[in-house]
């Protein structure tokens, strides 16, 4: 625990702070890469990547990360402000070999017929790359046993349909026996 490399330079402070926290949050479970990730459902070279400031974490990462360390609710709130004000200026990724970093990036084409059945909508130029944060998409990832309660049927509902299965099973059998014995 503790024997982490040192973060880039040129880090943002945003960034630099969000990161040193998710670290002590990380040692705080006591739990190494491996076993944060089978905890969390995101793997122990992801979490490198976040916990070295390579690459911004989803916010669901961070989200898991607080529940495996059992923050409380004030505290896991604080650290999902710390995550929108460093996935705001977060540094971007160095551009590929091969590719100049002024290039726009290729835009892949769509036959016409394909355009007018699916139109893909376009951003509005006012958000168009005014924010830093907004080329940052979010990983919608959730584990199943971070989905929301109401997503999952409740165990009052579960029985409730199995009792009408069972029922509807003897039913069945009693007409059955009724007609064969009748």
């Amino acid at each position: 625990m503790g024997a982490w490399q040192p973060l880039p330079e040129g880090l943002p402070p945003e960034v630099r702070h969000f990161v040193e926290q998710l670290r002590l949050l990380k040692d705080r479970t006591g739990l190494s890469l491996v076993a944060l990730g089978a905890r969390t459902a995101y793997s122990k070279s992801s979490w490198q990547r976040y916990l070295n400031a390579t690459q911004p974490p989803p916010r669901q990462a961070v989200v898991a990360l607080c529940r495996v360390a059992g923050t409380g609710a004030e505290e896991a709130e604080r650290f999902g402000v710390r995550w929108e004000l460093a996935v705001k200026v977060w540094p971007k990724q160095a551009t590929p070999p091969g590719r100049a970093a002024d290039a726009e990036p290729p835009v892949p084409e769509r036959p016409a017929a394909a355009d007018a059945e699916h139109p893909v909508p376009e951003r509005p130029a006012a958000e168009a790359g005014q924010d830093p944060g907004d080329d940052y998409e979010d990983d919608p990832t959730l584990p199943w046993w971070d989905a929301p309660l109401a997503a999952r049927p409740s165990p009052s509902r579960r029985l409730l349909t199995a009792a009408v299965v069972l029922a509807a099973l003897l039913a069945l059998t009693a007409l059955i026996g009724a007609l064969a014995f009748g």
